[in-house]
């Protein structure tokens, strides 16, 4: 079990080094004159999914509350 929390904590810092990085491409990207918008969207989308997977993993650790 604590194994498992610690590959999860684990993951979760690489999707945000992976989200804060793409955070960057795009911000680049977006200041060139003629950048494509296509690869824009499509780094977003992928940027949006890593934050929802991010997400998910997170509340996944949060331990079950009592009702």
């Amino acid at each position: 079990m604590q194994h498992d929390l610690h590959s999860v904590g684990r993951r979760i810092i690489e999707l945000q080094i992976e989200h804060r990085d793409l955070d960057f491409l795009i911000d680049k990207l977006l200041m060139e004159p003629a950048y494509d918008e296509l690869q824009v969207t499509r780094l977003k989308k992928r940027r949006l999914k890593i934050k929802d997977t991010i997400t998910l993993l997170q509340v996944q650790q949060m331990p079950d509350q009592p009702a």
